[in-house]
C-alpha cells in the first residue's frame, strides 16, 4: 500500500467538524479510506485552542463516538453523540473509536494514521469528536479528555 496512492483516491467516507459555541472557530475535515490493510484517516482542522507555553502545546483526545448527531444541551452542545463507538465492548484505550491524540501547532492539526478497528462501513453516521484535553489512555470509561469541543458526522462520499 503506498499512502500517495491512497490520497489521490476519493475517500470513501468524510466528517465536517465544527466547534461547540466556546470554540465556533474550530474548523475541519476528516476523510476516511478504505484499504486492504485497513483504514487510513486524514485529518485537517484549524481553529484548535492555543497557548504560549512552549512546553505545554495542546494535545486534544480524538474519537469516534456512538452517536448519529452533534446536537446536545447546555452543558454538553455534542451530548447526542454519546459515548465512544465500541461494538466489542473493549476497555479504553481498546475501543474501536479510539484514535491517535491530535497535537495542536499554531490553532492547526494534520494526521495521518492507519487503523483497522472499524471499516468505513461501520462508522457511516457515528460521530468524530475533539475533546478539549489529551487522552491519558487509562481512565475508564473515556480517558478523561475533558470537554467535548468539535464533532462531525461521518457521512458516505
Amino acid at each position: 500500500m503506498s499512502i500517495l496512492n491512497v490520497l489521490k483516491q476519493r475517500p470513501a467516507a468524510i466528517a465536517k467538524i465544527f466547534g461547540s459555541p466556546e470554540y465556533e472557530g474550530i474548523k475541519g475535515t476528516i476523510r476516511f479510506y478504505q484499504t486492504k490493510a485497513g483504514v487510513v484517516v486524514v485529518t485537517q482542522v484549524t481553529g484548535l485552542p492555543r497557548t504560549d507555553d512552549t512546553c505545554r502545546q495542546p494535545i486534544f483526545a480524538f474519537h469516534i463516538h456512538s452517536g448519529s448527531a452533534c446536537t446536545g444541551n447546555e452543558t454538553d452542545y455534542f451530548a447526542d453523540s454519546m459515548t465512544h463507538y465500541n461494538p466489542g465492548n473493549c476497555p479504553h484505550p481498546y475501543h474501536a473509536g479510539d484514535m491517535p491524540p491530535l497535537f495542536g501547532a499554531s490553532g492547526n492539526a494534520f494526521s495521518v494514521f492507519l487503523t483497522d478497528r472499524f471499516n468505513v462501513k461501520e462508522i457511516i453516521g457515528k460521530t468524530v469528536i475533539i475533546h478539549s484535553d489529551p487522552d491519558d489512555f487509562t481512565t475508564q470509561p473515556s480517558g478523561n479528555a475533558g470537554t467535548k469541543i468539535a464533532c462531525g458526522v461521518i457521512k458516505n462520499m
